[in-house]
């Protein structure tokens, strides 16, 4: 199956960007990362990129890629960050979000795993079928029926880096199928957009760049503060399932021009 993919990073008005995309797309397998190092504890940066690079690393010494040895992985990145967080005492508490797509080529499927508030999106036939749930302070409380209005959306109860392996999100196996789409983004990038613009959009492109492009569309706002980061990751053709470039949705999607 034919796979297809395209990665942004952009920064916000924060004095660095602490987000970092990968990607390693090889004949049997793949696996797409992207991570957002944690804000107001130095050394997010340096745990994002490491959290990146290691996963990335053994995912290349792969002959095959196989569901089961995915925690071993992730523990593997834990492990790593952890003897970073012990020779540089700068970075003792840094700690990095999480998102990773995996794909078996060979059996067609796909698996995730996610820790913290990066998600994971699945799209089948122009539709979503399926996200990540946050690992916030907020979303807790939403879980549990209480009000959460006024609680800051960017307290983490898990991420890398953190001590917290028995947290971390493992999806079941996923069965691809011909048009099925991915999204991996960090809040930076999901938090100002629905699942049903990120559908709308994909209904309009016929490659990820294109998807990818007209979903900044709508954040590329002067007051934008975050930093943002995305993978866009195609399986197959989603676009001879969904594209309808009508002008009615263009203009719905689209903001009117002054």
């Amino acid at each position: 199956m034919q796979i297809r993919f395209h990665s942004i990073t952009q920064m916000g008005s924060r004095d660095s960007n602490q987000d970092c995309t990968g990607a390693q797309l090889l004949a049997s397998h793949g696996c797409f990362v992207v991570c957002d190092g944690v804000a107001g504890i130095p050394g997010g940066q340096r745990a994002a990129t490491l959290a990146r690079d290691t996963l990335l690393a053994q995912v290349t010494r792969q002959t095959a890629l196989v569901p089961q040895h995915t925690p071993a992985m992730i523990a593997a990145v834990e492990q790593a960050i952890s003897e970073a967080q012990h020779a540089e005492p700068e970075f003792s508490q840094m700690s990095t979000t999480l998102a990773a797509l995996f794909i078996d080529r060979q059996q067609l499927r796909a698996w995730w795993c996610h820790a913290g508030d990066s998600r994971i999106y699945h799209f089948r036939r122009g539709v979503m079928h399926h996200v990540s749930q946050d690992h916030s302070l907020i979303q807790q409380f939403r879980e549990a029926g209480y009000e959460n209005t006024g609680i800051n959306s960017h307290l983490l109860y898990n991420a890398l880096g953190t001590g917290n392996h028995d947290r971390h999100h493992y999806s079941p196996v996923l069965t691809l199928e011909d048009g099925d789409a991915f999204l991996l983004c960090s809040d930076g990038f999901w938090h100002n957009l629905t699942a049903a613009r990120m559908e709308q959009a994909l209904r309009m492109v016929r490659s990820p760049q294109e998807w990818l492009t007209l979903m900044l569309k709508t954040l590329d706002q002067p007051e934008k503060q975050d930093n943002l980061s995305a993978i866009a990751v195609w399986c197959g053709s989603p676009q001879d399932a969904t594209l309808l470039f009508s002008q009615a949705d263009a203009a719905r999607f689209l903001p009117p021009r002054d």
